[in-house]
């Protein structure tokens, strides 16, 4: 007997055709998708980190007076972004420690603390001195805490001009007061050391015989 193979008029299922396929990171949307999400991480960190470049520094509660003592009671902090570090380098940050400081010059209620209104209590042996200027003889914005050299201009001509103090600071500055022989005038009052005391009596001698001049430092 023979035999006889009978085959079914179906073959058995072909195996899949195996073909190469392309990597995906080859693929330019994938890589364009890559560096979209790693751009917007880029941006959205820096945003975040410039969201707190701010500074923390001290404000008056209430006006301090020249000469009282300064504590933490008369202080409170406040975050303010400055647009310079200039700008912020001028006030008392509030990692500074006020204590055995003293204000040296007058700070209004809510106004950020200058460093130079907050002295060593040892640098407030000070005297105030108040001078009357024509105001061709002082800077037209000149400001409290500015520093300037008082120069005496004699009134006689042919005698030049002298120098009385240098570095000396601004604590008060006037509006302008009426006209004086024909020349409006403004009363600041300036802040002398022991050292510049010295030379009160000449000092006021050469005032008394000239025009006082206020030269802004620079600075």
């Amino acid at each position: 007997m023979v035999d006889t193979q009978v085959r079914s008029g179906f073959g058995a299922a072909a195996a899949p055709a195996q073909r190469n396929r392309k990597a995906r990171w080859k693929d330019g949307r994938l890589v364009l998708g890559v560096l979209l999400v790693a751009v917007t991480a880029l941006a959205g960190a820096k945003l975040l980190s410039s969201a707190d470049d701010t500074t923390t520094v001290w404000a008056a509660k209430h006006e301090l007076r020249v000469g009282s003592p300064l504590t933490d009671d008369d202080l409170t902090t406040v975050r303010v972004r400055f647009t310079s570090s200039n700008d912020s380098g001028k006030y008392l940050s509030a990692d500074a420690d006020v204590k055995g400081l003293v204000v040296g010059r007058a700070v209004g209620q809510g106004e950020f603390v200058p460093k130079d209104a907050a002295v060593p209590k040892s640098d407030k042996d000070r005297t105030e001195m108040p001078l009357s200027v024509a105001t061709g003889h002082l800077p037209p914005d000149i400001a409290v805490g500015d520093v300037v050299d008082v120069w005496v201009v004699p009134k006689e001509e042919g005698h030049p001009a002298s120098q009385l103090w240098t570095g000396v600071r601004v604590l008060q500055v006037d509006s302008v007061k009426g006209v004086a022989g024909g020349s409006a005038r403004r009363q600041v009052t300036i802040d002398l050391s022991s050292a510049d005391q010295s030379r009160m009596g000449s000092s006021l001698a050469a005032i008394n015989a000239g025009e006082p001049t206020l030269v802004r430092k620079a600075g």
